[in-house]
């Protein structure tokens, strides 16, 4: 199943001002265009000193702009036709002099002019501005910075980063610009939706594995993608997210807390301290039902012996059922990894763990894909996601359910 096209249809001014994390932006544009974006390239006369006009174009596939002057434009007002159905400025990179002249609402270059000009209702920006600094740490540390990026910001401008590391002058600290990865899916959590601004969301995510002896131990295919990317939904929702991570390789959303943790145990002792402090748990993650009632203490041995080792089990704590428990319990959704009778089982988990909505899906046909199919149960009702049947990327998925989420704890907010 292809990737949807996260920017499809979205146009989006990109100014690029001097500074060597211009190649970044080369990358970035290739990056919004396989997005669906169509990207219009505004460059500053410093900005061409380190990317060429050509570069930029051949990737945008089309003109970029270098001057108010370009009389290309019919009547001659590049500033105010460029911002007119756009949806997004974006200014990466953003240089120290660019902020400044943000900040002071000067008019002297095209790209700060259109900055200007964009339009505006009622003290809202119509064509909102996103700014990715880069620059050296101490230019990034300066009070006259910092003022300025503070006007900015009150001004409406979103601010995107800096990053944190190595800079091209040699020195380590803050002031690099974001990846060019980063920018964009901080541009698509742009867009989405802020059903959840304000609240707090904890999710479980991933296998757990039990041990068995040092080197071995029980555990299952889960691979967690469908809980990271409900952590990525709902923090692109506007929620705070924090993420408890069984044992699985996936980069951490932008924006999330993460956990890392290993048995089912340790997933317990994460999530009850934290789980009265938040607004909604999300048990997405496949925790082991029992484990080994003793650890071998050394691997276990085949000794040329033909017999297979036999081990007692105990049960794991119910991590759902615990959080459910609570005096003061935040909203709770489980999920639950079926292989057949699937709305029979989903039912029976939802009245044994006492909580509001349980999300079916099967796990056998979803283990390790990148889509899946979600049935929603509560006391009442059942419904398919996607409606209709079918299945879906987990991505597109998890906001659907966000969205069912939001519904439910602030029914005016959808």
């Amino acid at each position: 199943m292809s990737a949807p096209l996260e920017l499809d249809g979205k146009r989006v001014l990109l100014g690029l001002t001097g500074g060597i994390a211009c190649y970044k932006s080369a990358e970035l544009v290739r990056l919004l265009t396989k997005a669906g974006a169509e990207v219009q390239v505004v460059m500053s006369e410093a900005a061409q000193e380190f990317i060429t006009a050509v570069t930029m174009q051949a990737l945008s596939g089309r003109p970029v702009v270098t001057s108010a002057w370009d009389d290309r434009e019919p009547n001659n007002m590049a500033h105010i036709n460029l911002t007119r159905g756009t949806d997004a400025i974006v200014i990466a990179p953003a240089s120290a002099d660019c902020i400044a002249r943000l900040a002071q609402g000067r008019a002297d270059d095209l790209l700060s002019l259109l900055c200007l000009a964009r339009p505006w209702t009622a003290g809202e920006a119509r064509c909102p501005l996103l700014v990715a600094p880069a620059m050296n740490r101490e230019m990034w540390a300066h009070p006259a910075t910092q003022r300025n990026v503070a006007q900015i910001v009150a001004d409406g401008a979103v601010l995107l980063g800096p990053g944190h590391g190595d800079q091209a002058c040699g020195e380590i600290g803050d002031g690099r610009m974001l990846e060019p990865a980063e920018l964009l899916d901080d541009l698509i959590a742009f867009f989405q939706p802020k059903l959840l601004l304000g609240r707090t969301v904890l999710v479980t995510a991933g296998p757990t594995f039990e041990a068995i002896d040092p080197v071995r131990g029980i555990t299952n295919l889960s691979s967690g993608k469908m809980g990271f990317a409900i952590a990525r939904a709902a923090r692109e929702a506007g929620a705070e997210v924090t993420l408890v991570a069984g044992p699985v390789d996936l980069p951490t959303p932008r924006g999330v807390r993460r956990i890392d943790v290993r048995s089912a145990r340790q997933m317990h002792d994460a999530v009850l301290p934290l789980a009265s402090g938040h607004d909604v748990f999300v048990a997405t993650a496949a925790v082991a039902d029992w484990r080994p009632a003793t650890l071998a203490e050394h691997k276990i041995k085949k000794d040329g012996k033909k017999l297979a080792p036999t081990f007692e089990l105990t049960e794991n704590p119910d991590i759902l059922a615990a959080v459910a428990a609570l005096p003061l319990r935040p909203y709770c959704v489980g999920f639950a990894a079926e292989s057949e009778q699937l709305l029979v089982h989903a039912r029976a988990k939802l009245e044994r763990k006492g909580i509001p909505l349980i999300v079916g899906n099967l796990g056998p046909a979803t283990f390790g894909r990148d889509d899946n199919a979600l049935l929603l149960v509560d006391a009442q009702t059942h419904r398919e996601l996607p409606e209709g049947g079918g299945t879906a990327d987990k991505l597109s998925l998890a906001r659907l359910l966000v969205r069912e989420i939001a519904l439910r704890i602030v029914p005016h907010s959808v």
